[in-house]
């Protein structure tokens, strides 16, 4: 059975790369007609607008995963999520904010911010300090994070990252100023909170298709389809098995 697992995985594995490619061609790279629907993402969508009209900031927490660690991949999508919301909001009076409880994250955080403000051709509009270190600690990185939703016009707060379930009190805050919020992080206890904290939540690999929705560039979408292909390959493999194993063609 081991070596069977491991073709299984290497198949796998190929289908993937072998799927991204397809995906990324010209012909299946139209918008977002492919992907599936999320109300969250869409509700999301509609609040920055509403945001850069009325002048009011965005705050984009990305957690306290370092990029060292094996937690990095929430980090990075939160970083992808936090260069295109900047870039949606060029022209907004206030420009976004975005917090994290590390600090190369933090560093991170403030190239990605230069970075989306160089590729706009307005690099003088770049502050370091909206990319901000607001504690070393989980609950240091909830404390230095309040004051900003509370005294910056924040009307908008997404958390997405490395978060713990004491980030619900930031999804509280955030409710308390009307604010709208968007809550996901790859940690299971976050996750429950989330649900019962925020205004709205994304459960599971939901978290990764964040960057995709803000059409942040053609491999988020392609590797969001490719999950969703993989899903279904996954469900079939399961109950051939179960089928298999039905009638005694394999033991499990």
């Amino acid at each position: 059975m081991i070596w069977l697992e491991s073709i299984l995985g290497t198949v796998l594995v190929l289908l993937a790369a072998g799927l991204m490619l397809v995906f990324l061609l010209p012909r299946f790279r139209q918008g977002r007609g492919g992907l599936r629907a999320i109300p969250a993402l869409q509700r999301l969508q509609r609040a920055i607008g509403l945001a850069v009209e009325d002048g009011t900031r965005l705050h984009v927490s990305i957690g306290k995963a370092s990029i060292f660690s094996p937690t990095n991949a929430s980090a990075l999508v939160g970083l992808s999520t936090l260069e295109r919301i900047a870039q949606l909001s060029l022209v907004s009076d206030r420009p976004p904010v975005a917090t994290s409880g590390d600090g190369t994250l933090s560093i991170l955080s403030q190239d990605t911010l230069r970075a989306a403000y160089r590729i706009a051709h307005v690099p003088e509009q770049y502050d370091a300090e909206r990319g901000r270190l607001t504690g070393a600690t989980p609950f240091s990185y909830v404390a230095g994070t309040l004051p900003i939703l509370r005294d910056e016009r924040v009307s908008t707060t997404i958390l997405a990252g490395n978060l713990g379930p004491e980030a619900g009190l930031l999804a509280d805050a955030s409710d308390q100023q009307n604010a709208f919020t968007l809550a996901t992080s790859d940690a299971l206890d976050a996750q429950a909170v989330f649900y019962a904290t925020a205004e709205e939540t994304l459960i599971g690999e939901e978290l990764f298709a964040l960057p995709a929705y803000l059409q942040a560039g053609a491999i988020y979408q392609a590797s969001l389809r490719v999950q969703d292909v993989l899903r279904w390959v996954v469900i079939v493999l399961l109950l051939l098995a179960a089928l298999a194993s039905f009638f005694g063609l394999i033991a499990l």
